[in-house]
């Protein structure tokens, strides 16, 4: 049996986690979201959605 889980998903999740248990305080979530946004757009965000989609094809194909 197959479960598809997207990955925003798991991260989000991930940040609830974070958050309750580790009481880290929304704004520094707000700020470390914007920041991946704007990371996004500079010469670095074609690296990281490669290195993302890298570590998601060799976490697939171990199944």
């Amino acid at each position: 049996m197959n479960v598809n889980v997207p990955l925003v998903v798991l991260l989000g999740l991930a940040v609830l986690v974070i958050v309750k248990f580790l009481r880290l305080r929304a704004w520094i979530v707000v700020v470390l979201i914007l920041f991946g946004f704007y990371l996004n757009h500079t010469m670095f965000g074609p690296a990281v959605d490669q290195t993302t989609k890298t570590g998601v094809s060799v976490v697939n194909n171990r199944h």
